[in-house]
């Protein structure tokens, strides 16, 4: 086996010349260069996350791979940020021939569990459980090219949504899209549409986790060349209307947190929100903005392809491998049950909707 050393570390002990040797295997590396991907990512969740480690694999004197991540109470060990997380993974020398069982032992956990393990990652992939579709918008050829592919392929919700665009700009007051907003007032009024939302949909409000508030805080004021927060909104106005923060790259634009205020509903300014995005991703010269795994309608509208992504664990063999089992196999199956039969899902929805009408009565 061609790797020496593993030295494991909380990612704020990272020195500069392993942050360095990080990024430069990511540019070595086929994947996009998601943000999540990034040192900086791992750091703002290490300052919130008491558990999060960096497994540092050395060749030598040189780094050649890393990989973040957390490790439980009872030695069981997930993807960094996993639950919010959407690209995951190691960070490894193109070729490094690695062993599971190894980096598993060194980094003091039973298990290592991903739900948006990247394509590349051949060090896993063969672990994982099921395989799910990312959407991605291609604006790699300009935003115009964009809007010809729209039209192409849903002329009907393009046209429909540059008119609610037009509606709303007469209706709500002169429309101004701010591609990167630094004022916190206006990443305060997302968390609580985002929120609203979640418990509308029946679905557990991330923002009543302390930990996502106090990352989603810390990456807002995060600004590195390959992974910087940002918040987008459009304001009718001087209201905002439609607001999104995510993470960008030098050339991803990794889609997080929207929400919109639902008053302006009937407008679709989430979706004008996405469209005006695109445009400016497409002018800072960002070539991709991904949507995240998860079926949604604007998602199937807004799209030009799709990646995949893997959901899945690997473990060592012994009493914490049968712990991770329990602990998320039998949900895991459950939903993927349940997401492979789309009126047994439509229902479920319809079900966490009516249940959170009646915790609001």
């Amino acid at each position: 086996m061609s790797s020496g050393r593993i030295r494991v570390a909380g990612p704020g002990e990272l020195g500069e010349g392993e942050r360095e040797r990080w990024r430069a295997l990511r540019v070595a590396s086929e994947a996009p260069r998601n943000p999540f991907m990034e040192p900086e990512f791992t750091e703002a969740v290490g300052r919130v996350r008491p558990g999060a480690r960096v497994a540092v694999v050395y060749e030598g004197l040189e780094p050649a791979g890393f990989l973040p991540y957390e490790r439980g109470p009872l030695g069981q060990g997930r993807a960094i940020g996993l639950g919010v997380s959407d690209a995951q993974g190691a960070i490894l020398r193109p070729g490094l021939d690695l062993e599971t069982g190894r980096l598993l032992r060194a980094c003091s956990v039973s298990s290592f569990a991903f739900d948006n393990l990247e394509a590349e990652q051949r060090l896993f992939v063969r672990y994982a459980a099921e395989e799910h579709a990312t959407y991605v918008i291609d604006v790699e050829k300009g935003y115009e090219t964009y809007e010809s592919v729209l039209r192409s392929q849903s002329p009907k919700f393009l046209k429909t949504t540059l008119a609610k665009e037009r509606r709303l700009g007469r209706q709500g007051g002169e429309l101004r899209f701010v591609f990167d907003e630094r004022e916190p007032a206006a990443l305060r009024t997302l968390m609580g549409w985002k929120s609203a939302q979640y418990r509308r949909t029946g679905r557990r409000d991330r923002f009543a986790q302390e930990w996502i508030t106090r990352l989603v805080g810390q990456l807002a004021r995060t600004r590195a060349p390959e992974c910087s927060g940002t918040l987008s909104v459009l304001y009718a106005g001087e209201r905002p209307v439609a607001a999104h923060f995510g993470l960008r790259s030098s050339s991803v634009l990794a889609c997080w947190f929207p929400a919109y205020d639902p008053e302006f509903a009937k407008f679709s300014p989430g979706l004008v929100l996405h469209l005006r995005m695109a445009e400016a991703a497409a002018a800072d010269g960002i070539g991709m903005l991904d949507l995240g795994r998860g079926a949604a309608e604007y998602k199937d509208a807004l799209k030009t392809g799709e990646l995949p992504v893997y959901e899945g664990a690997v473990t060592r063999p012994g009493a914490g491998a049968a712990l991770h089992w329990l602990s998320r196999e039998p949900t895991r199956r459950a939903h993927s049950f349940v997401r492979g039969r789309p009126r047994l899902a439509s229902l479920a929805a319809r079900t966490l909707k009516g249940a959170a009408r009646l915790r609001r009565t």
